[in-house]
């Protein structure tokens, strides 16, 4: 891809590793207990970890560098947001930590990415 014009936002490693997320985690909530409580963070996992490469496609899509960078800081803290959330379902045990560990570094990837992206356009 480098070198190369990117038309589409799917061709971003970013946003690609960020949707592989959200549906890693959608199937790791499969097997989380069925209680109220459980099901108040599940949706909060699942809108902050959506909102990721939403955020991403949408910043794209806007085509402007200020615009573009608003919608990368807002997946970056929707990115924090979800490692947050993902700190309280390994606390309450409802997935094994080396599952964490996997989308922890995940996440650390899609930050970086993200940091990256933002400096660039800033200083572009």
């Amino acid at each position: 891809m480098e070198g190369r014009m990117i038309r589409d936002f799917r061709e971003l490693i970013v946003w690609q590793k960020s949707h592989q997320l959200f549906l890693d985690i959608m199937r790791d909530i499969e097997g989380f207990p069925k209680t109220q409580a459980t099901k108040i963070v599940i949706d909060q996992l699942l809108r902050s970890c959506g909102s990721i490469s939403a955020n991403i496609a949408e910043g794209f899509g806007r085509k402007k560098g200020k615009e573009y960078v608003h919608y990368l800081i807002i997946a970056r803290g929707s990115t924090t947001e979800t490692l947050n959330w993902l700190l309280k379902c390994v606390d309450a045990n409802w997935f094994d930590k080396e599952t964490f560990h996997h989308r922890e570094k995940t996440i650390e990837e899609v930050l970086k990415m993200l940091n990256r992206m933002i400096g660039q356009k800033i200083t572009s």
